[in-house]
């Protein structure tokens, strides 16, 4: 994982240093026009003890609906969930700082309760906040960030947007993975990025944003740091015959198309409606 805790100077050291490229198609195909690319700033993001995170809303979201914020399982404020494991309906308290546009810290939210929470095929939490869509515009003027609800691409130019750190990354979808193995943990058709994207502790959690629409379209979890092969902190990718495949410098993050599918009227979670497919309890 992007480890939700990592020493402020190793973390800025890392950051410093290149890592090699992966293959990637960022271009548009022939004959097509490219998409015009938006300027991605921080408003939406927020800043974890240990993580960064955004508040989202859904296609079918209404603006007093109690407000989501995403972030990963692994930044769970009880501990990483285990495998297998899905937590829904935790009390929680928690705390984010909500930044603007330019990154300044302009509140505080506060959750009630964990919505979901799992690291099982996916790696993320979903956070009820105390208050609305419409209250959070009307206070801070920031709106909320819409999670795209179709399948991203690859070749997509993406910024992965850190409240932590209050950095932006921009780089593309390298391609998909079939199953990303760190440890103990196993997740599903995750996004690759482009070498750019060199994301370090902290940056756990990040909405990674499309750049031509502003949308969300998978949550930042990890890379390889030391090139080695599927252990805690050096995820490998393993294809639908059994190949490994290890990247070393490389970083992933989880899709979230299929999350608005699990969600109902007034931002209800209903892991049974027709088209869910997040692992349940």
């Amino acid at each position: 994982m992007n480890k939700p805790l990592l020493a402020a100077l190793a973390a800025l050291a890392i950051a410093g240093t290149g890592v090699a490229p992966a293959v990637a198609a960022t271009g548009a195909p022939t004959g097509t026009k490219a998409p015009t690319l938006k300027a991605v700033n921080f408003a939406g993001t927020v800043s974890l003890s240990n993580c960064s995170g955004s508040v989202v809303r859904f296609p079918k979201s209404a603006d007093t609906d109690p407000a989501l914020v995403l972030s990963n399982g692994h930044c769970l404020e009880t501990g990483f969930p285990e495998p297998g494991e899905v937590i829904v309906g935790q009390a929680s308290s928690r705390s984010f700082g909500l930044l603007n546009a330019s990154g300044t810290r302009v509140g505080t939210l506060r959750a009630n309760k964990v919505v979901y929470s799992t690291m099982t095929d996916t790696d993320v939490t979903l956070y009820q906040l105390t208050t609305t869509y419409a209250a959070i515009r009307n206070t801070y003027g920031i709106s909320a960030l819409t999670v795209q609800d179709t399948h991203p691409v690859a070749g997509t130019a993406i910024t992965v947007a850190s409240g932590y750190w209050k950095r932006l990354y921009n780089c593309n979808i390298d391609g998909f993975v079939y199953r990303l193995k760190e440890g103990a943990w196993t997740w599903k058709d995750s996004v690759r990025y482009t070498s750019a994207c060199n994301t370090i502790g902290g940056t756990s959690g990040s909405p990674v944003i499309d750049q031509a629409t502003g949308k969300v379209v998978a949550v930042n979890n990890t890379g390889n740091e030391d090139g080695q092969r599927c252990t805690d902190n050096n995820p490998c990718e393993v294809d639908a015959s059994g190949n490994v495949t290890v990247r070393q410098g490389i970083n992933y993050a989880q899709e979230t198309y299929q999350i608005p599918a699990c969600f109902t009227t007034g931002n209800r979670l209903d892991l049974t409606a027709a088209g869910c497919t997040l692992p349940k309890p």
